[in-house]
């Protein structure tokens, strides 16, 4: 049995999770505190993982029926993030670790989200039975990768993005609209009544080979063209049209750079996880390109696509199976751990 805690932004979670299966994942979301500056404030969501850490773990444990005693191995997010964040959970675990006895895994963020979408089923369970070599993209407000996984805990970085991240870019384009803080999935719905061929924004690096992304032009470009159109936000048609071209141009490069490596690579299955998978047009259009291909296609489900324990668990797990060293009690976080190639 796996305890696992996840703090690595303004989420705190923590998940328990046995043979596999997720047996209990508690989400504490900052979203409602964070919602009044328009984007996380660190200091407050170090604050707020220390005031939710122990009620959530608490609650993780009353869920999977199990007690401290119980627990094998301790695993918990040892970076990238917010420093003063994973420090707040990193460091519980390396504690609990430390005074049960237990092996502590110091688990890579973006690592875990790779095999997130091999989590599903009711109850959710990982199926690593079925698991295929694939082309991962991940894709969040800070990080847009793109990952050849030639097999379990075996994997290339084939690129990243040169600047801003595609989550990034959809939030700061909802912030421009004047859009509700998390801009991402308000964006995302308003899309979903525009037309995506109103307006005609770049799409970076779509025609460049290599398997890199860059967002910074297209939100420069959103920005210019509403200096241009002063007002044109406050037409609910033509805002709901921008959110749609907007969403169209990002999610063109996203799921045509994907398809186009594991076309190139020579594998038949895609996957994507990362909060912007949640995003319904991403989430049609890599469908819509992998079923013309004929490629297998694995998105995350929504409650493992953002910020969760549950994955750092299941990856744990794997690790203590395959008889990986454990992470030694005096090792630091590492807030800019880049995924190994």
């Amino acid at each position: 049995m796996i305890l696992a805690i996840e703090t690595s932004c303004d989420e705190t979670s923590v998940a328990v999770i046995r043979d596999g299966c997720v047996l209990a994942n508690v989400v504490a979301s900052q979203i409602q505190l964070h919602s009044e500056y328009g984007g996380v404030v660190p200091e407050l969501a170090t604050r707020e993982h220390l005031r939710n850490l122990l009620p959530v773990a608490r609650a993780a444990l009353a869920q999977a029926g199990a007690t401290l005693p119980d627990v094998s191995a301790v695993a918990a997010t040892r970076g990238p993030g917010l420093p003063a964040a994973l420090m707040a959970g990193f460091t519980s675990a390396q504690a609990l670790a430390f005074v049960l006895g237990r092996p502590l895994f110091g688990i890579h963020h973006h690592e875990a989200h790779l095999y997130s979408p091999w989590i599903g089923g009711e109850p959710a369970r990982a199926q690593f039975e079925r698991f295929e070599p694939n082309v991962s993209l991940i894709v969040s407000g800070g990080h847009t990768l793109l990952v050849h996984v030639r097999g379990e805990l075996d994997h290339v970085v084939l690129g990243g993005t040169l600047d801003d991240a595609a989550g990034e870019c959809f939030d700061k384009t909802a912030k421009l609209l004047g859009l509700p803080y998390p801009g991402g999935p308000v964006l995302d719905r308003l899309a979903g009544q525009g037309n995506p061929a109103a307006f005609d924004f770049p799409r970076p690096m779509l025609a460049d080979d290599g398997h890199d992304f860059s967002f910074s032009g297209l939100k420069t470009s959103v920005r210019y063209f509403l200096e241009k159109r002063p007002g044109l936000a406050d037409d609910p048609q033509a805002l709901r049209d921008v959110c749609a071209s907007v969403q169209a141009a990002i999610v063109e490069v996203l799921a045509a750079k994907t398809v186009r490596a594991a076309k190139w690579l020579g594998v038949r299955c895609v996957t994507a996880s990362g909060g912007v998978t949640c995003n319904s047009a991403l989430r049609r259009e890599l469908a819509a390109r992998c079923s013309k291909r004929g490629f297998d296609l694995r998105l995350a489900d929504p409650a493992f696509c953002t910020d969760n324990a549950a994955m750092v668990g299941i990856l744990a797990e794997r690790k203590l199976r395959a008889g990986h060293a454990p992470t030694a009690f005096d090792q630091e976080i590492k807030p800019g751990w880049a995924l190994a190639a």
